[in-house]
């Protein structure tokens, strides 16, 4: 940790933000009184593509034709989309 002045924050502001952010922490003082902190936020990793492969691997299978069903039950069938439905698209 290192404590540095409101005015030495000013004048350096743009290097210190750059510490903080490689993990630095500050201590801001005025008149000789600590008043702030400054600290890195916690950042949570991205997931790399394998760990969201994997991710996908464990959801549950979407049965489409179920799901149009009780699409059809909610909402009706009146206002459905005519042949060409994209729902119904590639499967035959």
């Amino acid at each position: 940790m290192k404590v540095i002045s409101q005015r030495e924050f000013r004048n350096n502001s743009a290097a210190v933000m750059d510490a903080v952010e490689a993990g630095e922490i500050y201590h801001v003082t005025r008149n000789g009184v600590e008043v702030a902190e400054l600290r890195p936020i916690p950042r949570r990793r991205r997931p790399t593509a394998e760990e969201l492969v994997q991710r996908h691997r464990g959801l549950p299978k979407v049965e489409a034709a179920q799901m149009r069903q009780e699409a059809d039950e909610f909402f009706g069938t009146e206002d459905r989309v005519d042949s060409d439905d994209v729902w119904e698209q590639g499967r035959g």
